[in-house]
């Protein structure tokens, strides 16, 4: 039996100092119970810091972990130790509409607003007193349904900027919408990377092939089962993924299908669970988690909304080989129990150290979790 199919009944918990307080200066460590998770034998989980509605992630030069909301606040943990342990949680920007989306380069970090993308320079350095924010771009849609974004740099050194469906399922004449955009790190040159994508909350880039995989969420109200949420690849610009008009590759929509058959459009390299609403995604390239695991897609579940029985709530795993999604695994369960959720995963990031860090926005909590062997 491979490593990933090993489970534990109970987690062996790590108790971590963690900040109560969510305003600098530092914070005395104050432990706190981990949440009841299930992981593979030898994996832990620990609370690296608590963060309220904590999003999307990205990291430092220097290892400061960063954190977008879609509250109004961005938020900085540091280790300033080096122990891996959280020591300060640090505001970075408040009053800003909904900043889910963060990315890092070239010492500054960029945030992504409902309509508008921001840089703040330095960033590492200034913490405590960030420089005011360099506007990106100010144009982007500025609809709230599905107007929150995941951003991340390309290996092109393209920033990759999503923009959601308005809407459950409708055509649009605005062909940003549904989509996803890329541009230059000034804002310059924006262009359609690729169509046909409801909503993605997350992506990453296949180390060894650069080729860019991203989650998307199905539309609701054709029932349970109906359409699939989506895992895909786009090796190449233009590719359109179907939305509104064909959903995971071969359902035609009711209302729009009619018009555009499914075989004009590209597929999924995934078909998951209805409405476990897959978000962040990463795969991972270190090795401090076993070999069976090393180059593995670690995907977060955020969970059904409206679903009759709840799915998702839960972190997976998916082996790609020669450019195919296969073994679609779980690797953390537990915030669901029965009807009862305790956390939402919303994003998954690789640490300096190898470990993985998970954002859970409902918790309020990111989580690091370890391969200890025991």
């Amino acid at each position: 039996m491979s490593t990933p199919q090993l489970y534990t009944k109970h987690l062996v918990f790590t108790l971590l100092s963690l900040c109560t307080l969510l305003l600098p200066p530092a914070c005395g460590a104050s432990p706190e119970k981990s949440p009841s998770i299930q992981l593979p034998s030898g994996f832990t989980l620990s609370i690296h810091a608590r963060i309220p509605g904590a999003r999307s992630m990205a990291l430092g030069d220097n290892g400061t972990l960063f954190v977008g909301t879609r509250g109004h606040r961005v938020f900085a943990v540091t280790d300033s130790d080096g122990n891996g342990i959280a020591e300060v949680t640090h505001v970075i920007a408040s009053g800003l509409n909904s900043p889910n989306g963060v990315a890092f380069r070239n010492g500054a970090l960029y945030v992504a607003e409902i309509s508008r993308i921001l840089r703040f320079d330095d960033i590492e350095s200034r913490l405590d007193n960030p420089s005011q924010p360099v506007i990106i771009r100010d144009d982007l849609p500025n609809d709230r349904h599905h107007g929150w974004k995941y951003i991340a740099f390309g290996p092109d050194d393209r920033l990759y900027v999503p923009i959601g469906a308005p809407c459950n399922v409708c055509e649009n004449d605005d062909p940003r919408y549904s989509a996803i955009l890329r541009m230059q790190p000034d804002g310059s040159q924006q262009e359609i990377f690729a169509s046909g994508i409801r909503n993605t909350v997350g992506f990453d880039w296949h180390p060894e092939t650069n080729v860019l995989w991203f989650s998307n969420n199905g539309r609701d109200l054709m029932g349970d089962d109906i359409p699939p949420d989506t895992l895909h690849r786009a090796p190449y610009p233009g590719m359109h993924f179907g939305f509104p008009y064909c959903h995971a590759g071969d359902i035609q929509d009711p209302k729009y299908g009619k018009s555009k058959p499914c075989k004009d459009f590209d597929g999924p390299a995934l078909r998951l669970p209805a409405h476990v609403a897959p978000l962040g995604m990463t795969f991972y390239t270190a090795t401090q988690f076993p070999k069976a695991y090393q180059g593995r897609l670690f995907l977060a579940e955020h969970g059904s909304w409206n679903r009759t029985s709840p799915v998702g709530y839960r972190l997976m795993t998916v082996r790609v080989r020669n450019g195919q999604a296969m073994d679609y695994q779980p690797f953390a369960t537990g915030w669901l129990k029965g009807r009862k959720v305790s956390g939402r995963p919303v994003d998954v990031l690789q640490a300096p150290d190898g470990s993985l860090f998970v954002s859970d926005d409902k918790a309020g909590l990111i989580y690091r979790i370890r391969y200890t062997g025991q």
